[in-house]
């Protein structure tokens, strides 16, 4: 098998993916900017062939890439990035070289805010009201019906850039005031945190993973600069599993991950939010490891294979996500080491995050796991207190 995975170097924790196929026999090969000498040694040593290009946003060369792998290793099975930045560039490529998977014309309903509330609604789940606003005449006549806060957001965006809460008439002409070159798309303000319907599932509609998160929003985390901490559900509850395999099925997800928020809101409720038929970000996947004392890499890459894998492996572990900013005041009370002393048993995994991803992740992450969430919440507490 021949799978070609775009940028494989970032983030950091993808180069167990390459392992993993490595480890199956599969081959894989690298397209990315970074020069082969600086990429991590493992992933390196996994890779069966990497083609450094000067600039990743330049069409033609990823192209040329594809067309120089076919010429000495034969036709390419899969395309991949699991990133939503290069959702479209994977779908492109497969549409230009036959590649099964999504191709472009297929894009719509997986990155449109707009269509995707379509999918949400014909599977008979509650969404968010919300309209394409073009001009403040329209998001007056909008949020007279909705009422403010209102939540302004690009129609095809990646994260919380760009996304705006408007409170009032001011915040609205200020909005306005900016050139804004892409579709936005605005929504009733849905308060409440969110939960994440996330998983694997294979080329015959078989789901052979599933897990959840709770956490706030993105939105309050940029804009406020908070700490970061979200963690899994142990049990993922009765109303949060019909709705999640409603809309897999809905949006017809095969052979890949998918990743989906609603919001749980103060009456118990659920919203549908989004669909991202990508893994989760940041250090997800390593909490699904943790969480369950599994290898996902490994099962994607049994996936992909069509190999007999396990049954889905219960989550035995509470697991939390820490991401602790720098530039916060006030400042952290207890130091690294001091955090290490006291729940070194408890923390499995902690390191600088990316500058990409730190106004979201933070600075400086761990990941918490034990039998006892009132443990994990006491640790969290200990790590980012300040003042």
């Amino acid at each position: 098998m021949n799978y070609v995975f775009i940028s494989p170097h970032f983030p950091e924790n993808f180069k167990y993916f390459v392992v993993a196929m490595k480890r199956q026999g599969i081959k894989v090969m690298g397209i990315a900017s970074e020069p082969f000498e600086a990429l991590d040694i493992e992933l390196k040593e996994s890779l069966t062939e990497y083609y450094k290009v000067d600039d990743m946003e330049d069409y033609n060369q990823l192209l040329k890439a594809c067309g120089y792998f076919i010429s000495k290793h034969g036709r390419i099975d899969y395309i991949e990035s699991h990133n939503e930045y290069w959702l479209e560039t994977d779908a492109r490529l497969r549409t230009d070289f036959n590649v099964p998977g999504y191709k472009i014309q297929d894009m719509a309903p997986i990155k449109k805010k707009s269509e995707m509330k379509k999918i949400f609604e014909k599977a008979n789940l509650p969404v968010a009201r919300g309209k394409i606003i073009s001009n403040i005449k329209e998001a007056k006549k909008f949020i007279k019906e909705v009422g403010y806060p209102v939540c302004a957001k690009p129609d095809t965006g990646v994260g919380a850039a760009g996304t705006y809460e408007i409170s009032n008439d001011q915040e609205l002409e200020e909005f306005f005031s900016y050139t804004h070159t892409e579709d936005y798309i605005f929504e009733e303000f849905i308060f409440g945190d969110i939960s994440t319907f996330d998983g694997l599932i294979d080329k015959d509609g078989n789901i052979l993973f599933l897990s959840s998160f709770v956490y706030v929003g993105v939105m309050e985390i940029v804009r406020d600069g908070l700490d970061n901490f979200y963690h899994n559900q142990v049990i993922i509850p009765e109303d949060l599993m019909e709705m999640g395999l409603k809309a897999v099925e809905e949006f017809g997800i095969r052979n890949r991950f998918f990743h989906l928020e609603f919001f749980r809101t103060e009456d118990d409720g659920l919203v549908a939010l989004e669909i991202n038929v990508r893994p989760p970000g940041g250090w997800s996947l390593d909490m699904f490891n943790y969480a369950s004392d599994i290898n996902i890499y490994e099962l994607y890459a049994k996936m992909i294979l069509d190999q007999e894998v396990n049954k889905m492996t219960d989550i035995k572990y509470h697991c939390a996500f820490l991401g602790i900013k720098f530039d916060t005041e006030p400042k952290l009370n207890h130091s690294l080491e001091e955090s290490l002393e006291k729940f070194g048993d408890i923390i499995v995994q902690h390191g600088p995050m990316a500058d990409i991803f730190a106004p979201v992740m933070g600075n400086y992450s761990y990941i918490l796991r034990s039998k006892d969430f009132k443990e994990l919440q006491e640790a969290g507490d200990f790590i980012k207190n300040r003042g």
